[in-house]
């Protein structure tokens, strides 16, 4: 399988299910992180999850563009993990205040995903994608809450669209979704 999509909700084992399936592979790692730390739980967060990941992965920490950027970086890497979609997109969300037109941010959030679409075609590595799941409560009460759910779902059904495997976490078990041999 070339590329992995890992889905589910918070804190349901999708990041710990993507460390432990790339452990497993042969040759280097690259781990791409799309998390900005806004504040001080969010920087204690990114760093347990730098303890988590190996020291002999290399670790890049982009917040947009990752598609380009993995392509210029990626170096002799046979599996890349990228954690996660949902940060990507909140990033790509707070380059507008909120009150953009949102024709434009959900183009920037297509482009996004496309641009990374085309690096893991490009490229022999194997990828590994971890994105949520937020389509499975409530309607949110805000217009860009809900913009923001609808945009993060289309980037996921993009993204599982071309994967060859897709899981569901919930509990820290997995649910295969799709899988193609």
């Amino acid at each position: 399988m070339k590329i992995t999509l890992i889905t589910g909700g918070a804190r349901s084992g999708k990041s710990r299910l993507a460390i432990e399936m790339t452990r497993k592979a042969v040759g280097p790692v690259l781990f791409v992180a799309t998390a900005g730390a806004g504040d001080e739980e969010m920087e204690q967060r990114i760093e347990a999850h730098r303890q988590a990941r190996p020291a002999d992965w290399k670790t890049l920490e982009f917040t947009s563009h990752i598609g380009r950027k993995i392509t210029r970086n990626i170096g002799r890497a046979r599996t890349v993990i990228i954690d996660c979609i949902t940060l990507l997109v909140s990033n790509i969300f707070q380059q507008y205040d909120g009150t953009e037109n949102s024709i434009k941010i959900e183009k920037a959030v297509v482009a996004e995903i496309k641009e990374l679409i085309k690096c893991m075609e490009n490229s022999s590595a194997r990828f590994i994608i971890v994105t949520n799941e937020v389509g499975l409560g409530i309607v949110p009460a805000d217009k860009v809450s809900r913009l923001y759910r609808d945009l993060l779902g289309k980037a996921n059904q993009m993204l599982a669209e071309t994967a060859d495997e897709v899981i569901f976490m919930a509990a820290g078990l997995p649910l295969y979704l799709k899988k193609t041999v």
